[in-house]
């Protein structure tokens, strides 16, 4: 029998405030327990997530406690520990879930109970972590807009008549309002970073391969989405990044690093040259008040040391954003094919959908050839960047929230949008580059004043601690952020 004391437990919102990082610490101490813990979590999503919607198939209270209590009892008999011993998680609602309802939003796969984890959901659970529900998503995570036919919108954390973005628009308000204490997501078009930007809160793309995925087919040509962390802190995403990331002999080009501790590394920033990209020149329309926000928080950065460097990117921006478009009909398209061809499933696909599979029917080899070269173009052109600056900077997203019950922007700043999602311009170089960019809050704005923004910092391919240091001494430097979600 254990002799230490028996564990105390402060008060439920207390908990429910604190990082992830502390949370794990205290756990492991005996400090509180995890049954403290998720059940201050569990409160917040009682109290929150009716109004806002963010998590989804929840698990019976009774079922996730007593799996708390097991983590409990593990702690108290000296068991080894994984780093995310007795946490709450939900996990995003397209990465499948043994046991657990995985819907990736749509009626096609609305009873779907996966026999087995996803590799990434694997490794949370694995290292300790319980795992409490879904959070919310788009239809197959398209759009940055998280609202689907089965279980509706999910709801900005700073105004409820706003939307989440998307895709991990879920996880991204969960975490805002406390519901959760850390959270996983995924990033094609700007999934990781648009939501986090859109309510105050951190979001991770890691490098190319940083983060392994068997979820395709494809495991050689579908590179361009990854899966990643978001946090209230940095820390906290470094931690859960220390879970995910590590080659797996599954995943072909997935990058060594397995063990590596993120969150134990991250003293170190010192001053740094930073290219603003800003708009491309004048390319990308941004709503007003955006670019001065992006700016602002630059400015903190220059505070810090950095130099900031204003720079428009040699490189036909319009080719860079039809090359992005054709690579993601090739990728997305194709895996929606099976359903395209029966007329039945067809029906039950929404239009975004259908609009991916139609433009792969009429993509040719020498398209995807072409798109290809590119994006490998604009990979160098990146690379003589790099030889003069160490991060890039950009806006995380083109305009504020926009109401819950718009699809998606017809129109920014007076320019037409010609896909649904064009407004997401912003995001796609960083996509094609394969480096790793983080989403930093910077302030609010918009519509009432009230409305959150972030900017992209980006670094150079496969040097993500670089980005999370630079990310960890900007957060310390602006208490500001943890401070507005109240």
């Amino acid at each position: 029998m254990n002799d230490k004391a028996t564990p105390s437990n402060p008060k439920t919102d207390d908990l429910a405030r604190r990082s992830a990082t502390e949370l794990a610490r205290l756990i492991a101490s005996r400090t509180v327990t995890s049954r403290a813990v998720v059940s201050a979590f569990l409160s917040r999503i009682e109290t929150f997530n009716p109004t806002y919607n963010a998590i989804v198939s929840l698990r019976p209270a009774a079922d996730i406690l007593a799996e708390a209590e097991r983590a409990d009892e593990a702690v108290a008999r000296g068991q080894t520990i994984g780093p995310l011993h007795g946490l709450p998680i939900a996990i995003k609602d397209l990465a499948a879930t043994k046991g657990l309802r995985t819907t990736l939003g749509s009626p096609l796969y609305s009873d779907n109970v996966p026999d087995a984890d996803a590799l990434a959901v694997a490794r949370v659970r694995g290292a300790g972590a319980i795992i409490i529900g879904k959070t919310n998503t788009p239809e197959f995570g398209l759009g940055s807009h998280t609202y689907n036919p089965i279980f509706g919108a999910t709801r900005n954390a700073f105004d409820p008549s706003r939307s989440a973005g998307g895709s991990s628009g879920g996880a991204a308000v969960a975490l805002a309002l406390s519901m959760l204490p850390i959270a996983d997501g995924s990033d094609f078009g700007g999934s990781l970073r648009n939501p986090a930007a859109w309510n105050n809160v951190f979001g991770l793309r890691p490098s190319q391969g940083r983060v392994p995925s068997t979820a395709s087919p494809d495991a050689f040509m579908s590179q361009l989405s990854t899966n990643g962390p978001m946090g209230r802190h940095v820390e906290d995403l470094a931690l859960l990044l220390s879970v995910q990331a590590g080659h797996d002999a599954r995943a072909p080009l997935s990058l060594d690093g397995t063990g590596f501790r993120y969150e134990q590394h991250l003293e170190g920033f010192g001053p740094a040259r930073i290219a603003w990209l800003g708009d491309f020149g004048g390319h990308l329309p941004m709503e007003n008040g955006v670019l001065d926000l992006c700016r602002s928080g630059l400015a903190r950065l220059e505070a810090l040391g950095c130099t900031i460097v204003p720079l428009v990117p040699a490189f036909d921006a319009e080719a860079l954003w039809q090359a992005f478009v054709l690579l993601r009909q090739f990728s997305t398209g194709g895996k929606f094919m099976e359903h395209y061809r029966d007329p039945a499933k067809r029906a039950l696909l929404k239009p975004e959908a259908l609009w991916e599979c139609e433009g792969y029917l009429a993509l040719t080899a020498q398209d995807v050839y072409e798109a290809a070269v590119v994006r490998s173009s604009w990979y160098a052109t990146l690379q003589q960047i790099f030889l003069d600056v160490d991060f890039l900077a950009l806006p995380a997203a083109q305009m504020f929230p926009f109401p819950v019950e718009t699809t998606w922007p017809r129109s920014i700043a007076g320019r037409h949008m010609d896909s649904y999602h064009r407004w997401m311009e912003v995001v796609a170089p960083v996509t094609l580059s394969g480096s790793p960019a983080i989403s930093l809050p910077v302030g609010f704005g918009g519509e009432g004043g009230h409305l959150p923004m972030g900017v992209q910092i980006v670094g150079r391919p496969r040097d993500d601690l670089s980005v999370l240091r630079l990310a960890y001494a900007y957060e310390r430097a602006n208490p500001w952020i943890a401070a507005a979600r109240g």
